[in-house]
């Protein structure tokens, strides 16, 4: 984390370098025209939030960003669920009728709350320390400790289907499980950072359920490619 401290630091000690020089204004500019430079501006808002989510953009990659905006303008009445709230909750919130996000950082769902409209519910559930007869717990470092039974579960207590269902945030095998069913027809699942193997094997798990379209590629803030997959249901 302090390696991660130093970086950001850096990267903003640059931004406000560019900004006295008049060049930063010039690469706003730049970035309503091409991906790239929106993709290096963006590399000046690590650990920003209030910088970034003036980018306008989630964090996932640009091909699934643009494909999930197309998705949203055809359906303006969309209701979206999120397991993990941010600058995609901001976006999201701009695009649907309605979205409700749960955080498992009580403290960021506060943070969040204060950028978004009234039409956004975010919700941040008791996540207390595991116990033997825990089942739903995160594979992250840091995480492993915890029970994110409440967390996961938390999506039962909303009726209705969703148009749209991003997995962002903790225990995202489990979050994958509980989303299927609740997708309307012709909805979509945003299934994050699908590079690392523990998700890939949840989607072929459920291979003959679903269809996935997977984008690898630039990602806003990170300086490497990432994958995100958009995940629908087969007809039954």
């Amino acid at each position: 984390m302090n390696l991660l401290l130093v970086y950001a630091r850096t990267l903003h000690a640059l931004r406000a370098f560019l900004e006295r020089r008049g060049l930063l204004q010039l690469l706003d500019e730049r970035a309503t025209r091409s991906t790239r430079a929106l993709w290096v501006r963006s590399l000046l808002s690590v650990l920003d939030f209030d910088d970034f989510t003036k980018l306008d953009l989630p964090w996932w990659t640009f091909t699934a960003s643009a494909e999930v905006a197309d998705f949203l303008s055809k359906r303006p009445q969309a209701r979206v669920f999120e397991w993990g709230s941010g600058s995609s909750t901001v976006w999201l919130a701009q695009r649907s009728a309605s979205v409700t996000s749960i955080e498992s950082d009580a403290g960021w769902a506060k943070r969040v709350s204060r950028s978004v409209p009234g039409h956004v519910a975010i919700i941040a559930p008791p996540i207390p320390r595991a116990t033997r007869s825990t089942r739903v717990r995160s594979k992250r470092w840091g995480y492993r400790s915890l029970d994110f039974s409440a967390y996961v579960g938390a999506i039962d207590a909303i009726p209705g289907d969703f148009d749209l269902i991003v997995i962002d945030g903790r225990a995202r095998e489990a979050c994958f499980a509980r989303a299927l069913p609740r997708l309307a027809e012709g909805g979509t699942i945003v299934f994050d950072n699908t590079n690392r193997r523990r998700y890939r094997r949840v989607l072929r798990h459920h291979r003959d359920e679903i269809a996935v379209t997977m984008s690898t590629g630039l990602t806003p803030i990170l300086p490497w490619p990432s994958t995100t997959a958009l995940v629908t249901r087969r007809p039954a």
